[in-house]
């Protein structure tokens, strides 16, 4: 369990919620594991199998506390909503702020902004981590100048397109200083691809993008707002724009990181993957599943967010930038806090 800006987060995949008078409490196998005042929330957010009781459910829409149901990966289920707390004002709110160029020009200037300095850390990690010879050292500096230059040319962009440009540049440099980043020698990386991934590299981090995607769609689910609306990526029938927004300052902290460890770690080998026709490189089923508890694991892991400087769980990132792209949105915060890792 945890309360951050106003949202109970129920973690725990046993857990029952349930009321006593004017409180919330949260009880697994018969055992009470935290309980809150409703006066002190504005939002439930359960992780649970198990769910909550119908006079818990009365209790959050007697005092307009929203309750969003997920499965225990994130998956969205449902939202229970009193209808007084304004979705649909938030909404409206986005999708105005959406159609104005200078606006969403100003949200996309923050979401590659946060990508380009997460991709910059795990950069300097690596020189950090393993003093590579000098001429390598030499290429990760030549990146981390290139990289600065690009933040500086970002800093008063609000022209879409200019900033997809800057972000193609920055990431295409990135991935080319990426193979340097494997020290697995059973693994190489040719270079980022898909559709399909040639790679057992780029198979992975296809894979864990689109779960992170999934996430970061459940997420904003969660806090109201419409995942298929963005400001950075144009609007498309089918693509969750906006929750491709939000990964983008996640990616290279939550997946490349993982995929790396995983791969550096020997987690993995070179039989876990095999080539399947159009598909080109998979997973089989037993990585799958080995990959899948790591990345649950992994999500459990605690940082102390920049913004709200508590210790919060990865798993929870996409949940908390949603929650303050909707107070930006709102205007209840003066602007949009990207996520940059510590």
């Amino acid at each position: 369990m945890r309360k951050l800006l106003n949202t109970l987060y129920v973690t725990t995949p046993l857990a029952y919620l349930s009321k006593d008078g004017d409180n919330l409490v949260v009880k697994a196998e018969g055992v009470e594991l935290f309980r809150i005042p409703i006066r002190n929330i504005e939002e439930v957010v359960m992780f649970s199998q198990l769910g909550a009781s119908p006079g818990c459910m009365r209790l959050c829409i007697e005092h307009n506390v929203g309750m969003t149901f997920l499965s225990p990966s994130g998956s969205y289920i449902a939202s229970l909503d009193s209808g007084a707390r304004g979705n649909v004002l938030l909404r409206r709110a986005q999708y105005r702020m959406a159609d104005s160029p200078d606006e969403a020009g100003a949200l996309a200037q923050r979401f590659v902004a946060g990508k380009v300095v997460n991709q910059q850390k795990v950069l300097s990690r690596f020189v950090r981590d393993y003093r590579p010879e000098r001429a390598l050292e030499e290429k990760f500096e030549a990146g981390k100048s290139f990289t600065k230059q690009a933040l500086k040319e970002l800093e008063h962009l609000t022209d879409v397109v200019s900033i997809m440009g800057i972000e193609g540049s920055v990431a295409q440099r990135y991935f080319e200083l990426f193979p340097h980043l494997v020290r697995n020698q059973d693994f190489s990386f040719p270079g980022r691809n898909r559709r399909p991934p040639t790679d057992p590299i780029n198979a992975m981090l296809s894979f864990f993008y689109t779960l992170l995607s999934g996430s970061c769609r459940a997420a904003l689910q969660t806090v109201g707002l419409d995942p298929y609306v963005g400001f950075l990526h144009a609007d498309r029938p089918g693509r969750s724009s906006l929750a491709l927004d939000l990964m983008e300052e996640l990616r290279a902290y939550l997946v490349d990181r993982f995929v790396l460890s995983v791969v550096n770690n020997r987690q993995v080998s070179p039989k876990d993957f095999i080539q399947q026709g159009e598909r080109g490189i998979v997973m089989t089923d037993d990585c799958r599943k080995k990959l899948l508890v790591a990345w649950q694991r992994r999500k459990s892991d605690e940082i102390k967010h920049p913004y709200l400087l508590e210790s919060v769980p990865l798993g929870l990132l996409p949940y908390i930038q949603a929650l303050l792209l909707a107070k930006c949105i709102r205007e209840t915060i003066d602007d949009y806090p990207v996520f940059v890792a510590p």
